[in-house]
């Protein structure tokens, strides 16, 4: 390797700077600018980055909640008229090629694209290609071929000779004006198969630029570092380092902030070395020996942020409740060592200074003054100090024969059988733990005899269900039912998205009498309900639930006799009429499916709803309000902040793999059926979907809706099309947040959930969009912002079997053998027609101009008798699936029937 000189200034005069804080992704201050619409201050941002030594400006508007390509013409035209900024050139950066090509129509002299990629295949890739030629601009060609990212050297390297070959070849593209960036990715996450990363791009620029003569090499230096976001000075070194050695490979171009990049030759000479141990990768322990060290240059430097650090004078006892209050990890071992020193056994820290501690937490949170984010990050750092502890504990326990202490209760958790879904539930153990609970997760798709047969063996107080999707209420009928004949007396905690109150109350607390079944709002009230079961104010606990699920129970029977209810054939005599030959539907591109494999996680990013995600943490509000809301605004802010540098890293680091399986074929609605045709013919029936209709008596004369009526009927010979899509982005996830739960830590293992969650929507969001523009094509020209998206102000519909509009579980099985979702996308369902991944949307399209979202809501025996029919079901088992929505009790009507 040739020995390179240090880096004055951030660089050497070979190597350009592309100055990054002008990209909405990168800089959260030009992001908030941008969105404001303070152009003018954004101005600023740009000409310090060209003041600071930046010589080309890299220009990023991808954000969910902008229009990108207005934003991109609006700051790309007011720069052109400021000759100190319009001086540097400028790359347009973006992951939608429509904003590329609009910014490429806004920029004086030449430009530089960010980026292309043979992700989408080679004429998707020479065809973007060409018309970066046509607009006379450089390009930046990305690593990623149509199997993802490359992250080793050995493909790196080929996916970098095969777009080459293809630019210069068959595009005409002059080598001088091709830019490859080889990935750079996180090194120092502490997973071994990263280590190299480091490396594997310095070697593969050496080899770019030894083979593919004449081009160019660039990279976003910041990624190399996000596992220590939050310590600005290592992260500075660190790029520094690798730049040094980077540059001597060949590296000729970087995304650098170039103001905050310090001198290699003035990096304190031990960090030096430790950086260049896990950058070079020279040595196993180079990761643990650089996190060890790092929080002593956390205050180095003008770059670093001012911490007050004047808590670390406080006895040791108050150090340990500052950690645990303010979420913090850094010292909380050393801290626990010292405090074990000064007590006679391990025990006594769990029991005095940390479960003091976690009061405080318990207090600030039921007093309103913390909120769940915070409280799951103090349950990281107990956990931390207690697995600091627990050798200790146990060669203790060993050598003396002592007992475990005593907790505040044994609580078994579990998502019951065919659900899938544990982020609430995982919310709530962490809440529990908190409060000196001891909590035995079972995980999901629980069968309630291994449930009750753990409960029984751990001798448990509080049994806890948990459960998504409208099948798991019957589920949790059926273990409170089981758990009265097996003779358990202990409470039965309810929790989960359809769980309620009132199903509570009327379902499953008549089938245990014998215990007492409570339903559970949320994590903040568990710990209360908890402790008020277990304590001495059990019995009188007990008889307020009991008295209040009866007032429930009896206003929850008044309320069905006074609900109006048309029959079903005088529903269906209020059908609405659409003329379809008004506007006759238009044909897909393709019928069939189609299926995606490795999707842009970045891409999906940009549709991401943030406002579910607070929900998640209990956190109540709207985005982006929330994060100046006078109540939730700083921890709502400082949870968006690591929920973006976790999704930045996931997205680098390609922590999860997207999915996805579209497909249309051509369709009838036959009364409440839609028939699927095997071709454009018509004559072979593939598939029936079959859909509820509103029963409800209205005065004002609206329709009573059922999704066939958004589908030409039959006998009008007009030909229509219906589609389907199953997305996942929750391949890998399991492996992610197992990952989390080893190193103890609650708080990333739950954000890592809730984030893949959020993208499995966008995914659905971005495709549909997609499938509007593109594969159906009906609203080609549509132009929506994403928060017009959010808004449902699109053509059409994509409604899920087990929502509203057709609460049936049982259709997604037809939908998936349409798709064949599992061979496609790597998505199955279980027996309650859950999906798994976790992290996955399905759903139907329509395309009519007034199909819109509705719910069926409560239905009479009369359409279900007649639903069972048409699906070929026997009527108990249609109940059962259709129970939530049952405008009767189907046993006190079939006894009655008996009678």
């Amino acid at each position: 390797m040739t020995e390179p000189t240090a880096l004055p200034a951030a660089t050497r005069a070979s190597f350009v700077n592309v100055g990054e804080r002008t990209n909405v992704t990168g800089s959260a201050r030009f992001r908030k600018l941008i969105r404001e619409g303070d152009y003018a201050t954004a101005l600023e941002v740009a000409r310090e980055q060209v003041e600071n030594g930046a010589q080309i400006l890299d220009v990023n508007m991808d954000e969910g909640l902008l229009d990108s390509e207005a934003a991109m013409v609006t700051f790309l035209n007011l720069m052109a008229a400021e000759p100190d900024i319009a001086r540097v050139p400028v790359m347009v950066d973006s992951s939608k090629w429509s904003v590329i090509e609009a910014g490429l129509k806004c920029v004086q002299g030449k430009a530089i694209v960010n980026s292309i990629s043979l992700k989408e295949g080679e004429a998707a890739f020479l065809a973007q290609a060409r018309l970066v030629r046509r607009y006379g601009a450089a390009v930046v060609v990305m690593a990623f071929d149509e199997t993802g990212q490359a992250d080793t050297l050995k493909r790196k390297t080929e996916i970098s000779a095969r777009s080459f070959k293809l630019l210069t070849e068959e595009v005409g593209f002059p080598p001088e004006e091709i830019i490859f960036d080889p990935n750079v990715f996180a090194v120092a996450t502490g997973i071994e198969e990263h280590d190299n990363y480091g490396v594997d791009f310095i070697e593969a620029t050496r080899w770019i630029r030894q083979n593919l003569t004449g081009a160019h090499v660039s990279g976003g230096v910041s990624n190399l570092s996000f596992s220590f976001r939050g310590n600005e000075p290592v992260r500075a070194a660190m790029h520094s380092v690798f730049l040094y050695h980077a540059i001597a490979a060949g590296m000729d171009m970087g995304i650098v902030n170039a103001g905050q990049l310090p001198v290699y030759d003035q990096i304190d000479p031990e960090l030096r070395e430790l950086c260049e141990d896990v950058v070079l990768n020279r040595r196993k322990d180079g990761t643990e020996r650089l996190v060890e060290a790092a929080p002593r240059f956390k205050g180095d430097g003008a770059m670093a942020r001012v911490v007050d650090l004047a808590w670390r004078d406080l006895p040791v006892e108050k150090r340990l409740e500052h950690a645990l209050v303010h979420g913090i990890t850094e010292f909380i071992e050393q801290d626990t060592e010292e405090a074990r020193l000064t007590v006679a056994r391990p025990l006594h820290v769990i029991e005095g200074p940390l479960m003091n501690g976690m009061n405080v937490v318990g207090d600030l949170f039921g007093a309103g003054k913390m909120f769940l984010p915070q409280v799951v990050k103090s349950a990281r750092v107990m956990k931390q100090a207690v697995a600091w502890l627990m050798p200790h504990m146990e060669k203790e326990k060993l050598e003396l024969g002592l007992l475990d202490a005593p907790s505040a209760g044994r609580i078994l958790m579990a998502t019951v059988k065919g659900d899938v879904h544990d982020i609430g539930k995982n919310i709530v153990g962490v809440v529990l733990q908190c409060n000196n609970y001891e909590v035995i997760d079972l995980g999901v798709m629980v069968p309630a005899q291994k449930i009750l047969d753990t409960a029984r063996e751990r001798n448990v107080d509080i049994i806890g269900l948990s459960g998504l999707i409208t099948p798991s209420l019957d589920e949790m009928c059926f273990v409170a039912a089981e758990m009265e004949r097996q003779g358990f007396d202990v409470p039965l905690l309810i929790g989960g998205a359809t769980t309620s109150r009132v199903h509570t109350a009327v379902k499953i607390h008549p089938n245990y009498r014998a215990g007492q079944a409570v339903y559970v709002t949320d994590a903040s009230r568990a710990v209360g309900i908890a402790s008020s079961l277990l304590g001495d104010k059990r019995e009188a606990t007990v008889t307020d639930i009991r008295a209040e699920y009866k007032r429930i129970a009896e206003a929850h029977a008044r309320g069905r006799e006074d609900k109006r209810r048309l029959t079903l054939e005088a529903a269906r005599a209020r059908a609405p009429r659409y003329d379809f030959a008004a506007l006759p539907p238009v044909k897909p591109a393709f019928t069939g499916v189609r299926a995606f494999d490795a999707y842009d996680l970045g891409e999906i990013a940009r549709f991401i709803d943030w406002t579910p995600f607070f929900s998640t943490w209990e956190m109540k509000g709207s985005y982006p309000a929330i994060l100046s809301d006078d109540i939730y605004g700083a921890a709502a802010r400082s949870l968006f902040e690591d929920a973006q540098a976790m999704l930045a890293q996931m997205i680098a680091e390609k922590w999860l793999t997207a999915r996805a399986v579209i497909g249309f074929w051509p369709a009838n609605a036959v009364g409440d059926d839609i028939e699927l045709y095997t071709d454009e013919s018509r004559t072979t029936r593939r598939a029936t979907l079959h859909s509820l209709r509103q029963q409800i008596a209205r005065d004002t004369g609206r329709a009573n809706l059922a999704l066939s009526d958004f589908v030409a009927p039959k006998e009008s010979g007009i030909a229509d099309w219906v589609g389907g899509f199953a997305v996942t982005t929750g391949i890998g996830e399991e492996a992610v947040a197992e990952r989390f739960a080893r190193a103890n830590d609650d708080y990333s293992k739950i954000l890592s959930q809730a984030l893949a969650d959020r993208l499995a929507e966008a995914f659905a969001e971005h495709l549909h969009q997609r499938v509007r523009r593109e594969f159906w094509g009906y609203d080609p020209g549509e132009t929506l912002t994403p928060r017009d998206l959010i808004a449902e102000k699109y053509r059409g519909i994509r409604p899920a079997p087990g929502y509203p509009a057709q609460p049936d579980h049982t259709e997604k099985k037809t939908l998936f053998e349409l798709l064949e979702a599992e061979q496609n996308a790597g998505i199955a369902l279980t027996e309650s027609y859950a999906m798994w991944p976790g992290a996955a949307v399905s759903g139907l399209y329509f395309s009519h101009p007034e199909s819109h979202y509705f719910g069926v809501g409560r239905i009479d025996r009369d359409q279900v008798v007649d639903y069972a029919a048409r699906k070929g079901m026997s009527l108990a088992e249609t109940e059962r699936w259709l129970a939530p929505i049952l405008n009767y009790d189907p046993v006190r009507v079939d006894a009655a029937a008996a009678e």
